[in-house]
């Protein structure tokens, strides 16, 4: 039995947090964190103007990059990705390509807005991610990033690339300026070994002949312009790779392609009708032209990267300031379209 002979609290309790201590200490705390929250946005601004891309490590922490890493696990086990979709690449007067898209693509995909059931985790990470190009947009001095106004994205597309090989060729995610300006990439690979499991993103940054090679590391987050800047490939997995995506719109190009297929709809739905009046009007036998979406051809596929490697980028971990609220409150998730070229589920 273990017995106290401690009778006098006013001792035994000798440091008592006053209210204005606690007040000092927490107000520190935040001070310090949002110094480095800050020193972390900066170097993203800085590697964006310079490199086209940013490589950030140890985003989230070990605890909750595994509760995502969970999450992700849950949905592919359960069956819900699909084989990823293609966005065309080529011009308009170049040739069809015979590849199929398999051998263009190898990744199996979900989208997630983040409210679904088991996505909460998924939810915060894209949250995170939000907040962190609603400030380096905002920032003053931010160079490249000022020429944008960023209040829209895509929804997050999970992707697992399940070994075996799976791949994707060189390619531009926007090639025909679609509204995605940024792309955000959250690796969720522990452990990984490049020399062993490939699976390596290579970025040829224009112009110029260098490239970067980045590994798929674990809470690894990665930033680089979608459009032309940034021809990649994801070379060849020989073990499952998870990453999650989401693609940011500028709003003046995201208005511009809308409007864009919005005017190719309209031209669609004329010829339609038009085609069916004169049906009717000539014989029987004739038939008004199918009301059908167009499938997008493959891509071309771009000559990959050659010449050493340049180190990888690197930014200094992320501490997120506990009082962060941006998240989906400033960049919608939500952008609703029929068409593929100007949809939130963008083909990628």
């Amino acid at each position: 039995m273990i017995t106290s002979t401690t009778t006098d609290y006013q001792n035994f309790f000798k440091h008592t947090a006053h209210p204005a201590n606690a007040e000092q200490f927490f107000r520190e705390l935040l001070d310090k964190r949002e110094r480095r929250y800050e020193d972390l946005c900066r170097n993203i601004i800085n590697d964006m103007n310079q490199y086209g891309l940013s490589v950030v490590d140890d985003f989230l922490g070990m605890e909750t990059g595994l509760k995502i890493l969970n999450e992700v696990r849950s949905m592919y086990n359960a069956g819900a990705f699909h084989d990823g979709q293609l966005v065309d690449n080529q011009k308009p007067d170049a040739p069809s390509s015979a590849v199929r898209g398999d051998k263009i693509r190898g990744d199996k995909i979900k989208w997630v807005g983040g409210n679904e059931p088991g996505c909460s985790n998924v939810w915060y990470l894209t949250n995170q991610i939000d907040s962190v190009v609603y400030r380096v947009n905002t920032m003053k001095d931010n160079g490249i990033l000022g020429n944008y106004h960023i209040r829209e994205r895509t929804r997050a597309m999970v992707a697992c690339y399940p070994g075996s090989g799976t791949h994707y060729v060189m390619h531009v995610d926007n090639p025909n300026k679609d509204g995605r300006v940024i792309t955000a990439i959250y690796y969720l690979n522990i452990n990984w070994d490049a020399r062993e499991s490939g699976g390596i993103l290579r970025i040829r940054p224009t112009p110029g002949t260098t490239v970067a090679d980045i590994e798929p590391k674990f809470d690894r987050l990665i930033f680089f312009w979608s459009d032309i800047r940034n021809p990649h490939e994801v070379q060849p997995a020989h073990r499952t790779r998870y990453a999650i995506t989401v693609w940011y719109f500028d709003a003046k190009e995201r208005e511009e392609a809308l409007n864009r297929a919005k005017l190719e709809n309209s031209r669609t739905n004329n010829a339609i009708i038009s085609s069916t009046s004169q049906g009717h009007a000539q014989s029987q036998a004739q038939q008004a032209e199918p009301d059908s979406t167009t499938t997008l051809p493959p891509p071309a596929t771009v000559a990959t990267a050659t010449g050493a490697s340049s180190p990888t980028l690197s930014a200094p971990a992320a501490v997120l300031p506990a009082s962060m609220s941006t998240g989906t409150g400033a960049l919608n998730a939500n952008v609703p379209s029929n068409s593929c070229a100007a949809s939130s589920e963008i083909c990628t």
